[in-house]
């Protein structure tokens, strides 16, 4: 006989926040309904002391991931741009540490098609639900803002669009080709998703020929079930071989910190590079954006992220960033200068 379970509800102001951020149960299909849960992973993931669940406090934050509190004239400037072209930046959307420092270089991570996602990733901030029909003079507002902020590398991301047929990559194709017209010295990386392993959709992006196409794993294979729940290692990987495969620079990213092991990042790196051959590779600690999202497991120091990087330049990555507060975007510009240096 099956046990229907309570689900731990978390509350506050800061639970009500994320629950409109994504209110469905993180890791379940957002394009159906969910009936009453029949699996409780609280004794997993929180701390049952006492009867009633509690989070697992995640404690102070270490010294070395301080952010500074975003200030200033470049990014008042910046912030500005954005609203007026009435752009969505990841930055924003995901809660992003490093929003001080970019915004004050003058430079942001674009998100297109929406600040909608139809997945639930276990680990991400950005709103989960069903999205608003693609705004077709979204590429034109792109390229213009990015002309307006006279950026020599920008990065374009997205949220995942299951309910469209090409999953976005058509709007993908366009914003590279107007980007492109519109800021011919200015090099493009695109940041995708898996486009649920389509490659003809992919294609379409990769024919737009960005200079740098990147797909994140994230994490690690045994932890892809709790942390990208409608994704794949596997297929992932196929993802980044086809951006290879195409000539295209190729790029990915995870997160530490989320419960993975050490030995499961080396076997990762060896996986990326064995199958995909993967140019570049970041690597940064998860931050847990809310209580509602998976807890912290550890804080990574350093050193160890130091140790990360040797071991992927051991491994035949191009260009490897590693540190507590590096995000596949983060100095995306500074990468791709080191990857034309070390290519030439």
């Amino acid at each position: 006989m099956t046990t229907t379970l309570p689900v731990p509800r978390p509350s506050g102001r800061s639970a009500a926040r994320a629950l409109i951020r994504h209110p469905r149960p993180l890791g379940g299909d957002t394009a159906r309904q969910l009936g009453p849960a029949v699996v409780a992973l609280s004794t997993m993931i929180l701390n049952n002391r006492g009867g009633e669940p509690e989070h697992l406090a995640v404690g102070r934050k270490p010294d070395w991931i301080r952010s500074r509190a975003p200030a200033g004239p470049a990014y008042e400037r910046l912030r500005g741009i954005i609203a007026e072209h009435r752009l969505h930046t990841v930055c924003q959307e995901a809660s992003c540490p490093n929003i001080a420092d970019c915004w004050s270089r003058g430079t942001a991570t674009i998100m297109i098609l929406g600040d909608t996602c139809t997945r639930s990733c276990g680990f991400c901030n950005v709103r989960t639900g069903r999205p608003l029909p693609p705004d077709p003079d979204e590429p034109t507002r792109v390229a213009e803002s990015v002309a307006i902020m006279g950026l020599k590398h920008v990065v374009i991301t997205c949220v995942d669009r299951d309910d469209l047929a090409d999953g976005g990559a058509a709007i993908w194709a366009e914003t590279i080709r107007r980007v492109h017209a519109a800021c011919p010295g200015t090099s493009v990386e695109a940041l995708v998703g898996d486009f649920k392993g389509d490659h003809e959709a992919l294609q379409l992006v990769i024919e737009a020929r960005p200079e740098i196409l990147a797909h994140n794993l994230e994490t690690v294979r045994r932890m892809h079930p709790a942390v990208r729940p409608q994704a794949g290692y596997e297929r992932s990987l196929k993802v980044l071989r086809w951006i290879k495969q195409s000539g295209l620079i190729a790029k990915t990213g995870l997160m530490v910190g989320i419960g993975e092991r050490d030995d499961e990042i080396l076997d990762l790196m060896d996986d990326v590079r064995s199958f995909a051959d993967t140019d570049i590779l970041t690597i940064g600690q998860y931050l847990q954006p809310t209580r509602n999202h998976l807890p912290l497991d550890r804080w990574v120091t350093p050193g160890r992220f130091d140790q990360y990087k040797l071991d992927g330049l051991s491994r035949g990555f191009s260009v490897v960033e590693s540190g507590p507060l590096v995000r596949s975007s983060y100095h995306a510009e500074e990468q791709a200068e080191k990857f034309r240096q070390v290519t030439c």
